[in-house]
């Protein structure tokens, strides 16, 4: 199992929960979060008072995939949804999953990340 992470700006939300249900890769996590990168941020005035900001809003997908094979075709699924070419496009990390439980039936490693049959 690989779990997959990526962020990527707030306007490309859409863009990429649409490309990952083309896909068929269903299960996935969204968070809205702050970060920093090359990007660097900008300057604003708040009062008169220059105020530089170096935390931008983010958006950061999780997903849990079976395969290599689906580890590829999620992470280029992400890749062209979420590109622009400009600094702050985001990252994308996968790394190995030592378990996974569904809760409800108890049901480990891949059939816990399965859609449900019933």
């Amino acid at each position: 199992m690989i779990k997959i992470e990526a962020i990527v700006r707030e306007d490309k939300l859409e863009d990429v929960k649409q490309a990952l249900q083309d896909i068929n890769v269903h299960g996935i996590t969204v968070y809205q979060v702050m970060g920093c990168g090359t990007q660097k941020g900008y300057v604003e005035y708040v009062r008169g008072q220059k105020v530089d900001i170096n935390m931008l809003p983010k958006i950061k997908f999780e997903i849990v995939v079976s395969t290599d094979e689906w580890e590829q075709k999620t992470i280029d699924a992400i890749k062209n949804a979420a590109y622009t070419g400009a600094p702050g496009d985001g990252k994308i990390f996968s790394y190995e999953l030592r378990s996974a439980v569904r809760i409800r039936t108890g049901e480990t490693g891949e059939a816990a990340i399965q859609p449900n049959k019933e």
